[in-house]
């Protein structure tokens, strides 16, 4: 099996480097089989899969992350694996769905206007203007980084952009503006519809309780026809690794893993393979022949 890391973001979304980089640091880093899940788009694969012909050794799966809700839950990942990105029908959903993204990133900048926070869109203005997304972590990013807030960011124990996030930005928390769309059957059917394999990202990123894990896991599984699990996650326990694992293989679910990697300075997603398989062997199924 190919040393592995099946998620990856570039600036097409919220990463930090470009696809070319994102690869050239996965190859440095010995990874043989890497997949750039852009949030929402596939504009940065033709430039992925062109810098892995050029620097050898190392095989893109051309693939996206589709945001999706499923009931109370308002922010579940669906990785699309071996898609055609070229796919007009594919490129029109996404589209739509980039469309729902912004009109929410805007409803999330007024929501941290309106709670005394001053951002810098420079840079989200320059993002909008070259067509790429806007998610939270630039809105994160634009309040954490603008000088006027620096005195409450200190106040407040912020010590990143990532921890203003996690204060203000998740479910629940005073920003947050719920997606309207795709719902998760959509994101799989959507992944479908392009040829590809639909993965149910970091389970116990979004859901904590396991016996819901395994529940969601089962449920999809059977209804949405999921093709795997993301068991493997930079984040993940041994004990989650195991449980989401063990769901999968009973359904007969592939398991693939990431270490989710946003860009060398990020405050947790910084490098390439820093995830465990804590004793199982992964089935990525034909992602190892994509």
């Amino acid at each position: 099996m190919p040393t592995f890391d099946l998620q990856s973001h570039s600036t097409y979304s919220d990463g930090t480097l470009p696809p070319r980089e994102v690869v050239a640091r996965a190859a440095a880093a010995g990874v043989e089989l890497l997949a750039l899940t852009d949030h929402d788009t596939v504009d940065g694969v033709a430039e992925a899969l062109d810098a892995a012909r050029e620097i050898g050794g190392i095989e893109v799966i051309p693939a996206a992350e589709l945001s999706s809700i499923d009931g109370d839950h308002e922010d579940l990942h669906i990785l699309g694996y071996g898609i055609d990105h070229t796919d007009p029908r594919l490129l029109a959903k996404l589209e739509a769905f980039r469309g729902d993204r912004a009109v929410r990133a805007d409803r999330m900048a007024t929501a941290l206007e309106e709670l005394g926070w001053t951002l810098d869109r420079t840079e989200l203005d320059a993002r909008r203007a070259q067509g790429k997304p806007i998610g939270r972590p630039h809105l994160a990013q634009a309040a954490f980084n603008h000088p006027d807030n620096a005195a409450r960011v200190q106040a407040e124990g912020l010590a990143d952009f990532g921890k203003l996030l996690e204060a203000y930005l998740i479910p629940g928390a005073p920003a947050y503006r719920r997606r309207t769309t795709p719902t998760v059957a959509e994101a799989i059917a959507t992944i479908h519809a392009a040829g590809g394999l639909a993965v149910w990202a970091h389970p116990f990123w979004d859901v904590e309780d396991p016996a819901e894990v395994v529940a969601t896991i089962d449920r999809f599984a059977t209804q949405y026809g999921l093709d795997g699990v993301e068991a493997f996650y930079v984040t993940h326990t041994r004990e989650q690794t195991h449980t989401a694992y063990a769901t999968a293989h009973h359904h007969g679910l592939l398991t693939t893993g990431s270490a989710d990697f946003h860009g060398p300075d990020h405050p947790r997603f910084d490098r390439f393979r820093a995830f465990g398989l804590h004793g199982l062997t992964p089935d990525l199924g034909r992602l190892t022949a994509t």
